[in-house]
């Protein structure tokens, strides 16, 4: 059964930085992109993130550029979305997904196959 459990959410005051990670397990992760969305009450799932299978590509959403870093550690079957100055628009329940098919970054949710149940971030001003 392929899994993708995200923790390191929590609340944070604005111009601070969290961790999430993604331990992702019962298939051949490494072989696949892996990206980072989230989501607000009432919204659609929005792009944060992504990674290619060997880290050497990364796509970055215009809003978390230069303040977010993602990266991976096949070895472990982990991926870790790093932000920092952080903002109360960043708000959200943070998802992580794997696209088990391409080999090109893709920042629409459809083209993701598996995904994690969810992390809440909560930046406070």
């Amino acid at each position: 059964q392929a899994q993708l459990v995200e923790s390191g959410g929590g609340l944070v005051q604005a111009g601070g930085s969290l961790r999430l990670s993604c331990a992702a397990s019962g298939r051949t992760f490494s072989n696949y992109v892996m990206a980072w969305f989230r989501q607000a009450p009432g919204k659609e799932r929005e792009f944060v993130a992504a990674i290619s299978w060997s880290g050497g590509t990364t796509t970055y959403a215009n809003s978390v550029k230069g303040r977010f870093t993602i990266s991976r550690d096949n070895a472990k079957n982990t991926v870790y979305l790093q932000m920092n100055s952080l903002k109360p628009e960043d708000t959200d329940v943070y998802y992580c997904a794997a696209d088990a098919v391409s080999t090109i970054i893709f920042t629409v949710a459809a083209r993701y196959d598996y995904w994690g149940q969810g992390t809440q971030v909560t930046v406070s001003s």
